[in-house]
Formats: structure tokens, sequence, C-alpha cells
């Protein structure tokens, strides 16, 4: 099946399982950016389509389910096992911070922490998948995840999109991924990376996915030590642009989303922004820009000393 028949196939799977995300248009600097507000989807990002469109998909073993995560993928599969009445197991690594951790907690699923970044916990979930024969739901190098995450650019061109160009970031390539399987190139697609982890400009730049180090504030959600195949290949196919943004630009962006359009968003989910307001992209004269914002789930949370004992 066409990646375009399977995310077809896909959105009327997830429907009534995820949430139609709102879109708005932003005066950035004079100029107007069209954004998607996927940070307010269940569990605060794009993970439930992906997570979702697998378990409907695929026959879930009496084992249950097992993911690893940097913390959004696994509140996100959680969410769905719990939805859909499957049990789950959730590795993530220490760097998930207290925020994610406390997510994935409150959906009743098994969770454990592991040291190091998010590879450990790949390489301790996919032990467990083997003695175990719990279903693995990858992060973002599977088919039914990439076409989950396709559902995504599908709704959002549903919604009216008029963009020359979308700013996508990307951690391990699911999700930009998912929008270059939909567009098949009738748009741009740009792919945000923070400096100190940049996957798939690395893996662009070698000619093959290569490990490279990982850190900085986004690493909890885009620091995949290797881009996936999937994402690769379309990429490549593609001749997608790879920009990357400092630590610093991704800060400035999370702030100017509150200060300016009242929205809390996560490292991860002000990276593409960071790209316009860093410069790191810079459209040219008439150019219709877009940017995903994928990912809400800021830490410390900003109002956990409101919430009263036992809610």
């Amino acid at each position: 099946m066409k990646w375009r028949d399977q995310i077809k196939a896909a959105s009327a799977r997830i429907a009534g399982h995820v949430r139609r995300t709102p879109v708005m248009i932003a005066d950035l600097s004079g100029r107007p950016v069209a954004l998607k507000l996927e940070h307010v989807q269940h569990t605060g990002s794009f993970k439930a389509r992906g997570a979702f469109n697998t378990l409907l998909s695929e026959e879930v073993p009496a084992a249950g389910l097992v993911a690893a995560s940097g913390g959004n993928h696994g509140a996100a599969v959680a969410h769905a096992a719990r939805s859909l009445g499957h049990g789950a197991r959730i590795f993530v690594p220490e760097i998930a911070g207290p925020a994610k951790i406390a997510l994935i907690e409150r959906t009743g699923a098994t969770l454990e922490v592991v040291p190091g970044a998010y590879a450990n916990a790949l390489a301790a979930a996919q032990a467990f998948e083997a003695q175990t024969g719990a279903m693995q739901v990858h992060a973002y190098d599977a088919p039914a995840t990439v076409a989950g995450q396709g559902t995504l650019m599908a709704e959002w061109e549903d919604q009216g999109l008029e963009a020359d160009t979308v700013l996508i970031a990307v951690g391990g390539g699911g999700l930009i991924a998912g929008a270059l399987a939909w567009l098949q190139g009738r748009r741009k697609v740009v792919a945000v990376e923070p400096k100190t982890c940049a996957a798939l400009h690395a893996a662009l730049a070698a000619g093959e996915p290569v490990d490279v180090d990982v850190s900085g504030v986004a690493a909890n959600a885009l620091g995949a030590r290797r881009i996936g195949s999937i994402c690769f290949d379309l990429a490549k196919a593609q001749g997608v642009e790879t920009v990357l943004v400092s630590d610093q630009s991704i800060i400035e962006a999370q702030g100017l989303f509150w200060r300016e359009m009242r929205q809390l968003v996560e490292p991860a989910g002000a990276a593409a922004l960071a790209a316009l307001i860093g410069g790191a992209y810079r459209p040219e004269p008439g150019e219709r820009v877009a940017v995903l914002i994928c990912g809400g789930n800021i830490a410390p949370d900003p109002l956990q000393h409101q919430i009263m004992p036992g809610s």
C-alpha cells in the first residue's frame, strides 16, 4: 500500500481516539506564519497518532506492550494502551525529566527509568520484548508509527493550510517522515534540529544513518542517537533541507510563544520556530511559512504546585 493510502487508512482508524488540533496565524515581525497547535493533543504531543494507529492495526499479544521513549512517546503509548484495555511497560532514560515521568505514571503503565540516554532505554525495551513476547511500539522507525504521524499533515491540509514551506522539528524522524510521506514533494519541508542532537543532518552529510552525540535543552524529546531509516530514505529522496538551531534560540522561541501567543510549549515544541526567529532559516520575500508545534510537556510543570493532593 502506498504511503498516502496508508495515511488515509490511519486517519479513519484513529478518528475518535485523537483530537483534531487547532491552527492559528501568528504575526512574527510583520510576517504571517501558520501554526499547527499539536501540543494540545492527548498527552501533550503528536505521538498519540502513531500509538493509536499501531495498536488499532495490529493484534496485541497477551504479554501487552512495551515502548522506549524520551517521554512523549511513552506517555502516548501508555494512554493508548489504557484507552484500549492493554497493559504497557514503558522504558525511559533519566533525562526524560520529572514532568514526563509523572505524566507516564498517571496513565497507570509500568514505568522503568533507565540510566543514560534514549538509546539505553531502547536497548532495555528490546530486551524486555525478547524475554516476554510483548509488542514493541517503536517511537519513530516503523510504518504504522509513520503513517499515524502522517495524519497530522493530512489533517492540517484539510484545515486549509496555505504554505509554501513547513518547518518541522526532528528527533528520530517519525513526525517529519509522516509529513514527507503525505506531501510527496507538494510543499517544501525544512527539518529543524538542535545543534547538539542533529541525527538527520549528520546522516544526510554521511550518506547513511550514523550515531551522533546527544545533549541540550531538547534532548529528552529530540535526542535520538540515530535517525530512523524510514525518515532518512524519505528525506534523501526528497532533498530535504536541514537547519540547526542553538539552545538559546530554542529558549527564546519558548518565551515568544508564551509572551505573544500565551502558549506553553516544551523545547522540542519551540525548535521549529527557533529556526525562524534565530535566523537559521530565512524565507524568501513572499514565501508563505508554516511551523508545526509538536509538544507541550514543559518541565517543570508550571501549575504543579496548584494540584491538590489526591487529584
